[in-house]
């Protein structure tokens, strides 16, 4: 191989390199939002199972007035 060729193939080592850095950090950035989103759900998942056995224990509540009321009257 020649000087140019060793050069040719140097440059072009480089060129592959550098899409290799560039397709890492889209891949890292876009692994970091997948991350914080599902943080964010995972906070949204609980907050609506706290609200939703809220709700379930205030039906229960309603429903044993009711059926006090039922048997009181």
């Amino acid at each position: 191989m020649t000087q140019t060729e060793y050069i040719l193939e140097l440059k072009n080592l480089e060129n592959k390199l550098d899409q290799l850095i560039e397709q890492y950090t889209a891949v890292k950035n876009e692994n970091n939002s997948l991350k914080s989103k599902q943080e964010m759900l995972v906070k949204e998942k609980d907050s609506l199972l706290e609200k939703t056995n809220l709700a379930k224990l205030r039906v229960e509540a309603m429903i044993n007035r009711l059926k006090a009321m039922e048997y009181g009257s």
